[in-house]
C-alpha cells in the first residue's frame, strides 16, 4: 500500500508536541498574571503539575515508536558513530542545563523568580535549551534514521525556536532596556558573541557542583537507558 510506512503515530507525536507547546508556552505567558493572583510558589507547583505528567507522556511514546515508519538510513553498525552520538548527547544536557535553572526555585521551596543572566552558558548563547534540543534530535535522528524521529525531532526543534522568540519577547516586556541591552551582548547562536568581540569567556563560572551533576546526571542516563527501554515498553502507549 503506498505511504503504509506514514504511520499515524507521526501524528500522535506531533500532536502530543503541540500540546505541551500549548501548555508548556501558554502558562509561561500567563505567568505574570497568575503570580498576582495565586502567587509564585503555587503558580510554579500548578505549571509543574501541567507541564511534567505531558513531558513523561511524550517521552514514553517516543520510546515506544521510535522504530516507526521508515528506517532512512542505517549507520549503527558504523564504528565510532556510537561515541559521537554519546558525546553530542552529553554536549546536549550541558546546553538543555540552563544558567537560570534553580532546584530550589523549581520546586517551590525558594521564592521562584524570573532572573536576567549573562554569565556562565549565557555568554555562549542566550537560549542554551534551544541549542541543546538541537543537538539532542541531530544526535538521536543520526542514530535512529527513522521517519518518526525525523518527524519528532522537526516538532521539537520547532517548538523550541518559537521559545527563542516568545522568551525574548516576554524578558523584553518584563525588563525592558535592561533585556535589550543584553541583547546587544550576548547571541542565539553559539559562540557568534565571543567572536565578535560582545563575550569574553570566563571558564571559572563554569566550575559550579551543578554541571558536575549534570555531568553525573548524564552517566547515569546511559548506564539506564536499557533498563528506561524495558519499563517504557510495558506502557501500552
Amino acid at each position: 500500500m503506498p505511504n503504509s510506512w506514514f504511520t499515524p503515530s507521526h501524528f500522535v507525536i506531533l500532536g502530543l508536541q503541540l500540546v505541551f507547546a500549548i501548555a508548556h508556552s501558554g502558562g509561561a505567558a500567563v505567568r505574570p498574571w497568575a503570580e498576582k493572583y495565586i502567587g509564585p510558589r503555587l503558580y510554579r507547583i500548578l505549571f509543574a503539575l501541567i507541564s511534567l505528567p505531558l513531558a513523561v507522556l511524550l517521552i514514553v511514546y517516543f520510546f515506544n515508536h521510535r522504530y516507526d515508519g521508515c528506517q532512512l538510513w542505517q549507520v549503527q553498525g558504523i564504528p565510532g558513530v556510537g561515541t559521537l552520538v554519546w558525546v553530542l548527547s552529553a554536549v546536549s544536557f550541558l546546553f538543555l542545563y540552563p544558567a537560570t535553572f534553580n532546584l530550589l526555585e523549581i520546586a517551590a521551596i525558594q521564592k521562584p523568580q524570573v532572573h536576567l543572566y549573562e554569565t556562565g552558558i549565557i555568554r555562549i548563547t542566550r537560549h542554551p535549551q534551544m541549542v541543546g534540543q538541537v543537538i539532542w534530535c541531530v544526535a538521536h535522528t543520526l542514530w535512529l534514521g527513522t521517519s518518526f524521529t525525523l518527524v519528532t525531532s522537526i516538532g521539537l526543534i520547532l517548538h523550541h525556536l518559537f521559545g527563542v522568540w516568545h522568551g525574548d519577547r516576554r524578558l523584553s516586556q518584563r525588563y525592558g532596556e535592561a533585556f535589550t541591552l543584553l541583547k546587544q551582548r550576548t547571541s542565539i547562536i553559539p559562540f557568534q558573541a565571543i567572536i565578535d568581540g560582545r563575550q569574553c569567556l570566563n571558564w571559572q563560572e563554569f566550575m559550579r557542583p551543578a554541571y558536575l551533576g549534570v555531568a553525573i546526571f548524564t552517566g547515569l542516563l546511559w548506564w539506564s537507558h536499557p533498563l528506561l527501554f524495558v519499563a517504557t515498553s510495558r506502557i501500552m502507549w
